[in-house]
């Protein structure tokens, strides 16, 4: 008995150093966190968050707007992205932060978005400026990102005036901490593979104090669900009922399986672009590293992703609102893009669980998606 004893205490001491190392290593005992009081990306302080969308054109926009200019990064990792200054957060350029972020519908024509915020942040005298003229207005930054919704059925006949310059400024004239899910903004006319895809959203609170979020517009190639179920591949970090409660499934996949994912897919065709945040003070550097992490999350919660057809985007920016917690730092930042990734896997099943059809479209939603015998 005292023999069994001693090799189950022996047996335990590798996870018990591994859990004090983590512990050490860390400064803190952080447990699994839970998501902010909203589970949405305004849960991270400094964050608004504005849309608007044309249920005539079934297209939409969503802008993401810090109190004041936010360091940044991208990551880009789609085959056919249609982007508007992902180059100027390079880390060798000169303006590696942000006076906004843009998803939109649309695609190409859709860029026409940043052209709206940034004539609202100018006029509101925010922007970059290297030294201020008397005259000379500042020059806001907004990176875009464009999802191909253009095939949707919605009327696209708008000539040389398409609507998302107009439809940007009515965003972000209407931030605010608590926006909609689903079929709004940039994801009012997206479409996941066979399903219904939307705008989605979650944050996560750590047991020490940092707060991370995320915005997705999912319009992917790849389906969010297990063939043959109704369980999003996102279900093990599900929290609660924040997408239907099913969980993690038990199915096995086969081979090329690909379930509910798009039968024809075009180039441009299909796009899941989106924001990951925080409040704590990163420096660009290791906000490329945290959105590089975050693509992981759409790789747990779209199946495939970053294929030729798809434009898969993902920006990072902080807020800066608080320090980082005592710790080695690098191992924060890892905390932190880890975190990233589970917040955005979940946020694109929210997207897609919240989405109803638009006013005369016919088509599939996870509401109304059947699990196969």
């Amino acid at each position: 008995m005292k023999r069994r004893a001693l090799i189950a205490s022996a047996a335990a001491l590798p996870l018990l150093a591994r859990a004090s190392a983590r512990a050490a290593v860390s400064g803190h005992s952080f447990g699994p966190g839970r998501p902010g009081p909203l589970n949405l990306i305004t849960d991270v302080a400094g964050l608004r968050v504005g849309q608007a969308q044309d249920s005539k054109a079934r297209s939409g926009v969503t802008v993401i707007l810090p109190d004041g200019r936010a360091s940044a990064a991208v990551d880009v990792r789609g085959g056919g992205p249609g982007t508007r200054e992902t180059d100027a957060l390079d880390g060798w350029n000169l303006v590696r932060s942000v006076d906004a972020i843009v998803l939109s519908g649309g695609s190409v024509y859709g860029l026409a978005a940043a052209d709206g915020v940034a004539a609202w942040l100018g006029a509101h005298g925010r922007g970059f400026s290297l030294m201020k003229q008397p005259g000379v207005p500042p020059s806001p930054i907004v990176p875009t990102a464009i999802l191909f919704d253009l095939a949707n059925g919605g009327d696209k006949n708008w000539g040389m005036t398409p609507p998302y310059h107009d439809l940007a400024i009515d965003a972000v004239e209407h931030v605010s901490d608590r926006f909609s899910l689903g079929t709004a903004g940039a994801g009012y006319g997206a479409g996941a593979g066979a399903l219904k895809g939307g705008l989605g959203s979650a944050s996560l609170l750590t047991g020490d104090g940092m707060t991370i979020g995320a915005i997705v517009g999912v319009n992917s190639l790849g389906s969010a669900v297990v063939p043959g179920t109704r369980n999003f591949w996102s279900g093990p970090f599900e929290f609660g009922q924040e997408f239907g409660g099913l969980g993690a499934s038990s199915a096995r996949v086969a081979g090329e399986d690909w379930g509910e994912a798009k039968i024809n897919p075009g180039a441009r065709a299909n796009t899941t672009i989106a924001c990951v945040a925080t409040d704590m003070a990163l420096d660009p550097d290791e906000l490329k590293r945290v959105a590089m992490m975050a693509q992981d999350g759409l790789a747990r919660a779209i199946r495939p992703i970053h294929s030729p057809f798809d434009g898969d985007v993902v920006f990072a920016l902080s807020t800066a609102k608080k320090p980082l917690p005592a710790g080695p730092r690098q191992f924060l930042v890892a905390r932190i893009g880890a975190a990233a990734a589970d917040v955005l896997a979940r946020a694109v099943a929210r997207g897609v669980f919240e989405a109803t059809l638009p006013p005369g479209m016919q088509g599939l939603t996870w509401r109304t998606l059947t699990a196969k015998p």
